[in-house]
């Protein structure tokens, strides 16, 4: 059987895998990291994907299947084959926790490792921090909008099988109520919802009887949506069937300003003075603060939400930035026009003062830090495999909880939105010692 993780990867990975079997470095100890050097005109940026990557990498292993197909089309040779039957990695992950912040240059992940293991990894670990971080900077922002109103994360069908279990999980680490993925449920934990769509509506000979199909087996603690046909229409039947104490509905089309301000009305003027209105339909973060003053409870978000909503990917990177020659460690670091980095293995520090962030950095791990100001410091890193071994547990209420800590030193909603250009940069300080 194949495994599930291990061809997760491009195949000039394994290319540079046999190259470095053959010159006799693969076996060197090396430092790589994850980086990116811009925000595509945000504030700050959200890590998500971190615990993942540790339950990945627990499974990390080539299948006689996988070396079946590497040995049959000539990717790797016999040498490289029989170093891959017996990978199992061995080296040591920090990185930035899911829902922690993060900023141009922050060197969100730092693995230390045989230079083999870290060019075989590099793949599957770009893959997994790109996505989740996108779509949980996304949600992020979308929470910030909705100003305390409830968001359901809907957008399975508008992305990969997995990935859409992904983006359930980042966008609950950003502040999302729930999912309607049950496979995200099921794996992570988060909490479900969901109610009606159009096709039950149109199976039946009338809305009416669809909505009393619905109120048979929901009672009246659900959800009708009301817009298959006409919306104020849907509202007056949703009432009559399931009475004033339906407790939502789903407005689905439309403007839905204008929709939801003649939808509470007519509610209102039923009765139903507490059902909810929710209302979805391809909202991305600026619809949602548009929506600010309409009466709306609660949003259902799909497509911008899976798809970063303008941004797919967190644009990281992953470089080499200390390699061993002989006996020492030493700091390389690309140097190409616009994509240059600075060298040396690096742990990251947030600095506070009464309570707002006001500056991070980086520096070598083993130096130390004196300081004389009464500012705070956060170390950024966590450990998540230390020698081969996972210590790192997926607690979602807790990195939902460091998400919203995390914002609360950047300032307000408002200014979140609406500003262009990140908040912080961190900057390399270097080896040594930092007096602050």
């Amino acid at each position: 059987m194949a495994s599930e993780t291990a061809l997760f990867t491009d195949r000039y990975e394994l290319t540079m895998l046999e190259a470095a079997l053959h010159s006799g470095i693969a076996s060197r100890h090396a430092t790589f990291e994850i980086f990116g050097r811009g925000l595509a005109g945000r504030a700050y940026g959200v890590i998500a994907g971190t615990a993942r990557i540790a339950s990945l990498l627990n499974r990390f292993t080539f299948s006689d299947e996988d070396l079946d197909y590497l040995g049959h089309n000539s990717i790797c040779s016999a040498d490289t084959l029989a170093y891959l039957a017996k990978f199992r990695f061995s080296g040591s992950i920090y990185a930035y926790p899911d829902g922690e912040l993060y900023f141009p240059f922050s060197p969100v992940l730092r693995l230390e490792a045989t230079f083999a293991e870290g060019l075989i990894l590099e793949t599957l670990l770009l893959s997994a921090l790109n996505f989740d971080s996108a779509i949980a900077t996304a949600a992020s922002r979308m929470v910030l909008a909705a100003r305390g109103r409830s968001l359901i994360e809907m957008g399975t069908r508008r992305t990969n099988e997995d990935a859409a279990v992904a983006a359930a999980r980042a966008s609950y680490i950003a502040g999302f109520q729930a999912t309607s993925n049950l496979a995200a449920g099921q794996r992570h934990a988060i909490p479900t919802a969901g109610t009606m769509g159009h096709a039950i509506i149109l199976a039946h000979e009338s809305e009416a009887a669809a909505f009393r199909a619905q109120r048979a087996v929901a009672g009246d603690a659900t959800t009708a949506l009301v817009d298959t046909y006409d919306t104020m229409n849907g509202i007056r039947t949703a009432i009559a069937t399931f009475g004033p104490s339906l407790a939502a509905i789903r407005i689905d089309s439309g403007d839905p300003g204008e929709t939801s301000r003649a939808a509470r009305e007519l509610l209102d003027s039923l009765a139903a003075t507490k059902t909810q209105i929710i209302v979805s339909g391809d909202l991305d973060e600026a619809a949602i603060l548009s929506l600010k003053d309409a009466p709306i409870d609660g949003f259902g978000i799909g497509t911008k939400l899976v798809t970063g909503s303008g941004v797919p990917t967190a644009g990281f990177v992953y470089k080499l930035v200390a390699i061993e020659r002989g006996g020492e460690r030493i700091p390389v670091a690309k140097q190409s026009e616009d994509k240059t980095s600075d060298g040396g293995a690096k742990t990251a520090y947030r600095r506070t003062r009464n309570r707002r962030a006001i500056d991070e950095f980086s520096l070598d791990p083993g130096a130390s830090i004196t300081s004389t100001s009464a500012d705070e410091l956060r170390q950024l890193q966590l450990p998540v495999i230390v020698q081969g071994e996972v210590v790192i547990d997926d607690d979602l209420e807790r990195w939902r909880r460091l998400h919203q800590e995390s914002l609360l030193e950047l300032g307000s909603s408002e200014d979140l939105l609406s500003t262009k250009t990140p908040l912080l940069q961190c900057h390399y300080i270097g080896p040594g010692t930092l007096r602050s």
